[in-house]
């Protein structure tokens, strides 16, 4: 039975893993390697030294270099790391640490390997090093003491770097490493949730509480690398880690991984079996950018991790439903195959009750309570002060408007005002004389030349000229003024002239 199942097993991985590098014409398979911890013995693998972006499993190498430096004497798990501007800038997941906040590094750790926090992981690195180049260096030193071969690292949280990578058979010598290197630290990558004041975090990791067996280690995603993860798993005394990279989602990678798993527990070590030293450099020279097949156009999620519901029910008949499909010709029927509707229908109980484990700022509990306390002090007071700023602020901006409005209408009616005297200035006053309308004359007025006094009537004297009649009084004069005396003859006033 068991040959059979690794048939089958080995034709639908084939079938499987076909994943298209961003622009390669051909379908890059996807690293799987799963490997007896104690001997070291391959029990299956799969394109597992070629190079792949790591993602978050990149902690795993952190926490190793940190654990490294308290054996050494270098630090302690008491020793404070400081969350510094650059830490806190780091996008999710994070804790959201304030600048200046610290924490114990055996806190950080925790918080790393659960949460997978990038800012607390930027934290250690730069508390540790002195700054992340200088931990970065640590961390490639450390790496090829161990044995690792194909890894290059850049930061120490996995966020997107094309110049940081490694392998599956990297990842599984680095985990075999923390296992022997530090046995007192084997339950740090096994906590199912950790508890920040009220706030609990659940494990990123699929396979805890789900699988029987799974006793921890490292998830990780970002677009170009796909969803990864580096797995253990226990049974009847026997430790099987499992890697599996490139993946399209939380839920499929840990699908993968369970029935990898239910496979290897069928499997005894073979003396026949490939070592982990001696398994062949790959030739690719670096890793396929798999966001256009992973994300594509979407967004990344806003966290490196995803939900991931998983069903395992033993090796035949998990494994069985992987079976049924033909080598896949291209990468869209691979991954047809992967979203198959017997994979989507498979699951489990719902996952054991977390047992979180507390984690704080700064030293002891006590600290971290008080500190807490005093930064949602803090936090209120500057909300109460960016209220009563808005407040005003408005008050201003009103008032502001108000005066604007004003200035407007005197800007207003004073250039009115000075439009209209320019236009007073520039007529002439006999332009405005000569505009003035002519007063009316009184009907029945005389022209100025006229007189009231004219001649009466008189006995005609020898060569005199008749007297002219005498002009009509106007009407209202006439009326207002009694009649006057008749004047002199005019003849008499001719003799005395004479």
């Amino acid at each position: 039975m068991s040959n059979r199942i690794l048939r089958r097993l080995t034709g639908a991985f084939a079938a499987l893993a076909g994943l298209v590098a961003a622009g390669a014409a051909q379908a890059a398979p996807a690293p799987i390697l799963v490997v007896d911890v104690d001997s070291g013995k391959v029990i299956y693998g799969q394109a597992a030294t070629d190079p792949w972006y790591p993602a978050s499993i990149t902690k795993l190498m952190t926490a190793y270099v940190a654990l490294d430096m308290v054996r050494q004497g270098r630090a302690s798990l008491g020793s404070l790391i400081t969350i510094s501007p650059a830490a806190a800038a780091e996008p999710p997941s994070k804790m959201g640490f304030r600048p200046g906040t610290q924490l114990t590094l055996d806190n950080a750790l925790k918080i790393i390997m659960v949460k997978s926090a990038n800012d607390v992981a930027w934290a250690i690195g730069e508390s540790l090093g002195g700054s992340v180049e200088n931990f970065a260096a640590m961390m490639n030193e450390t790496g090829q003491r161990i044995g690792m071969r194909e890894s290059r690292w850049t930061n120490p949280n996995g966020l997107p770097d094309a110049q940081q990578w490694t392998s599956a058979r990297d990842m599984a010598v680095l985990a075999r490493a923390l296992m022997r290197d530090f046995p007192d630290s084997r339950d740090l990558f096994s906590i199912s949730a950790i508890q920040f004041g009220k706030a609990v975090m659940a494990n990123h990791n699929g396979l805890l509480g789900r699988y029987a067996g799974a006793d921890g280690m490292k998830t990780g995603f970002i677009c170009s690398g796909g969803f990864n993860v580096v797995a253990s798993a226990t049974r009847n005394g026997r430790r099987i880690v499992a890697v599996v990279m490139g993946q399209p989602s939380a839920r499929e990678r840990d699908l993968k991984t369970a029935d990898l798993f239910d496979y290897a527990f069928t499997q005894g070590p073979s003396w026949t079996s490939q070592s982990l030293e001696s398994l062949s450099p790959s030739a690719s020279p670096a890793p396929p950018d798999m966001r256009p097949y992973i994300c594509g156009g979407k967004k990344a999620p806003p966290i490196d991790e995803g939900p991931g519901a998983i069903a395992a029910s033993g090796a035949d008949g998990a494994v069985a439903q992987f079976m049924g499909a033909t080598a896949a010709s291209s990468p869209a029927a691979a991954m047809a195959a992967f979203s198959s509707t017997a994979l989507r229908n498979r699951t489990l109980p719902p996952r054991a009750p977390l047992q979180p484990i507390a984690v704080w700022i700064g030293r002891d509990p006590a600290e971290g309570e008080a500190l807490l306390a005093q930064q949602e002090n803090a936090a209120k007071t500057a909300a109460a002060e960016a209220r009563q700023a808005k407040l005003e602020a408005a008050k201003a901006k009103r008032e502001a408007a108000k005066e604007a409005a004003r200035q407007v209408q005197a800007a207003r009616a004073e250039k009115a005002a000075q439009a209209k005297a320019a236009g007073k200035a520039e007529k002439p006053a006999a332009t405005r004389a000569a505009a003035k309308p002519a007063p009316k004359k009184p009907q029945g007025a005389l022209p100025q030349s006229a007189t009231a006094y004219t001649s009466v009537e008189a006995p005609a004297m020898p060569g005199a000229k008749p007297a002219a009649k005498p002009a009509a009084k106007p009407a209202a004069k006439a009326a207002a003024k009694p009649a006057q005396k008749p004047a002199k003859p005019a003849a008499k006033k001719a003799q005395a002239d004479e």
